[in-house]
């Protein structure tokens, strides 16, 4: 029988509240908590953080503070990334963020959803005695690829890919994947020119 951790990270509806599940997003709490407290300047002690905190942390990552994750080891970082302040990642599912990475200011990433119908987004005769929450739940991946650039105030939605050197212009609703080479914007972000 799958886990609900095994369901979360296939696309399927998962408990939230599942006590593995909140076991992970109470130590992400911890440490972000932790992180965001830390002084600029002490770079060791908020390496040892984020290595704690993330799946995997290549060389030469700086994230500002305040930052915000929902599991943090569902993400993964290769090199040269720099994440800005006053971002959220929510990590249900995986976030793959390449080398050489910019995410400017207020970037939220998002992987998990609910369905938009209500008879599958909450669950019929649910009691507030329940183990179970009253939604429904999945996630779906996000992948952003090596030297894109991510616009502060963007937001990309579960199941998207930003291809490889793409800039995703400030402001922008990423609700289906850029591919790579070009510049793209907007709600919806669309190509706007290739490079």
């Amino acid at each position: 029988m799958k886990t609900e951790l095994q369901k979360c990270l296939e696309g399927s509806f998962f408990n939230t509240s599942d006590p593995e599940i909140q076991r992970m997003i109470h130590q992400a709490r911890r440490l972000t908590k932790r992180y965001n407290a830390t002084d600029s300047a002490d770079v060791s002690e908020r390496e040892k953080i984020l290595r704690e905190l993330f799946g995997k942390v290549g060389q030469n990552v700086n994230i500002d503070t305040p930052f915000y994750c929902d599991y943090g080891q569902h993400i993964t970082l290769g090199d040269n990334i720099i994440i800005n302040i006053n971002c959220t990642f929510v990590d249900c599912n995986e976030i793959a963020i390449g080398n050489n990475v910019l995410i400017a200011s207020n970037v939220q990433i998002y992987t998990a959803t609910h369905p938009t119908a209500i008879e599958e987004r909450l669950v019929t005769d649910w009691a507030p005695d329940s183990s179970t929450p009253y939604f429904r739940t999945y996630a779906l991946p996000v992948k952003i690829e090596d030297n894109v650039w991510i616009g502060g105030g963007s937001i990309l939605l579960p199941g998207v890919t930003i291809g490889k050197n793409t800039v995703i212009g400030a402001g922008s609703i990423v609700n289906r994947s850029i591919p790579g080479n070009c510049v793209a914007a907007g709600n919806p972000c669309r190509i706007i020119r290739r490079l």
